[in-house]
């Protein structure tokens, strides 16, 4: 393992420069954990991205992932092609009349369905893809939207897995007794400042309190010219609605997704038990009323699973470059280069600020949290910082890294349920992640000083 420098950078520099001139994310990463492995073990390189590419399809989360994310394909193929996503959607449209109306309406949709961030992701951008077409608004706008809703609610509000995951950490690290790590992570929510900004944004930008900024801009205008999705683009998901019975009611898309929120609760938050569940609740309801046959039922199942492979790639390689960033020691080296600028008055605006960089470049939040907590909160209590403030800041990175980085878990999943191109999502959402960033940044500044 080489020791942690500069050099521990230029893998992910070159998937961020890749990743912006081809405007690709599967490629980018490719790109780029070659380069990590060829610093790594030079002419072995071959060999070692092989068995990383390996140990990250057989890594249990990778699994995990590329079981729910199947799963959500499957489901949604089978609400668009029984026609019940297009009966929700015409049934929205006869009370939202507005792209403006059409996008609170998704941002508080992303409000409520708060237990997981996946969830919140998929669901929401598959269930309003239709509504914000009708109404003239383009499909970035859409997952700009939707993922800047899912991570920040599942952050502030202490029912969801990322405050589930975050609390256990908390326990482990002293800064709460056992069975009490939810407690400090309420103590610490208003200081997750991140989340409060980004989750302001939406509706200021929907009602033109924001301006349109560079892309986002020139994709509205597009919109408003009646296309909706990027030149060129062919949403899977679409294709397949093509030709297929329009059968399905309301009550055939609200039923499975209201199934699948409540199946997500019963069993304590695993959103892939809920959709395995939903899976099976949609298979009977369809078959059992007539709305599909079965053996249609299982081939849609699978065009939707067929859907879904590109995201799923890009998660496996996502998690190759986590191991080629780890081996780097990419994270130790950008800390230790944080922490000897070290001030009490400037130490929450460094933690954030550094492990946002880490965030961004990396796209892992929970490992980078496993990580940094153990550093930051002695820090903390060294220099008499107010522990919750740093906690907040450490939070705050991380959802900045899911909010913006290209080729994270949500920015993916955020435009594959709303339709829309990764890079293009990811490009023009950044300004708005940096414009929540820097206000973040002078927040944590302040804070320090009052």
């Amino acid at each position: 393992m080489l020791e942690p420098g500069i050099s521990s950078l230029l893998p992910t520099l070159v998937v961020l420069i890749s990743a912006v001139l081809l405007k690709r994310a599967l490629e980018a990463l490719i790109i780029g954990a070659l380069v990590g492995f060829i610093m790594l073990q030079e002419h072995l390189f071959m060999a070692g991205f092989l068995n990383a590419v390996l140990q990250s399809m057989n890594n249990e989360t990778v699994s995990w992932i590329v079981l729910t994310v199947a799963m959500f394909g499957s489901i949604i193929t089978l609400l668009v092609k029984s026609g019940s996503a297009n009966a929700f959607a015409s049934s929205l449209t006869r009370y939202i009349k507005t792209g403006p109306q059409a996008l609170l309406a998704t941002w508080g949709l992303g409000l409520l369905i708060f237990l997981d961030d996946y969830l919140n992701a998929l669901a929401v951008g598959s269930a309003m893809k239709k509504v914000t077409d009708k109404l003239k608004v383009s499909r970035e706008m859409l997952a700009y939207v939707v993922d800047t809703t899912a991570a920040p609610v599942c952050i502030l509000l202490p029912f969801s897995t990322w405050a589930i995951y975050v609390s256990g950490l908390l326990e482990s690290n002293n800064v709460a007794a056992v069975g009490q790590g939810i407690h400090a992570y309420i103590g610490a929510i208003p200081y997750m400042l991140y989340a409060w900004v980004a989750l302001l944004m939406p509706p200021l930008l929907a009602t033109g309190k924001l301006p349109l900024l560079g892309g986002m801009r020139k994709a509205q205008a597009r919109a408003q010219a009646g296309q909706s999705k990027p030149s060129g683009f062919i949403d899977a998901q679409d294709e397949h609605a093509e030709g297929g019975a329009a059968k399905g009611r309301f009550m055939h898309f609200v039923v499975p997704m209201l199934a699948l929120i409540g199946f997500t609760w019963l069993f304590d938050i695993d959103i892939l038990k809920g959709a395995f569940a939903t899976l099976v609740l949609i298979i009977a309801m369809y078959s059992l009323q007539g709305l599909m046959k079965l053996h249609e039922i299982f081939d849609h199942c699978m065009t939707g699973v067929k859907s879904m492979v590109e995201v799923i790639a890009i998660l496996i390689m996502s998690f190759v470059l986590k191991d080629v960033n780890d081996q780097l020691q990419l994270t130790p080296y950008v800390i230790d280069i944080a922490t000897s600028w070290v001030n009490p008055l400037l130490l929450p605006l460094i933690t954030f600020l550094a492990l946002a960089i880490v965030a961004f470049a990396t796209g892992t939040f929970w490992g980078l949290y496993a990580v940094a907590l153990p550093v930051v909160i002695p820090l903390a209590n060294t220099m008499g910082v107010d522990v919750y403030l740093m906690i907040g800041a450490v939070i705050s990175a991380g959802a900045f890294g899911s909010h913006a980085c290209f080729y994270s878990d949500s920015t993916i999943l955020s435009a594959q349920g709303s339709g829309c191109p990764p890079m293009n999502h990811a490009l023009t959402q950044l300004p708005y992640a940096l414009m929540a960033a820097s206000i973040t940044a002078v927040g944590f500044l302040l804070l320090a000083w009052l």
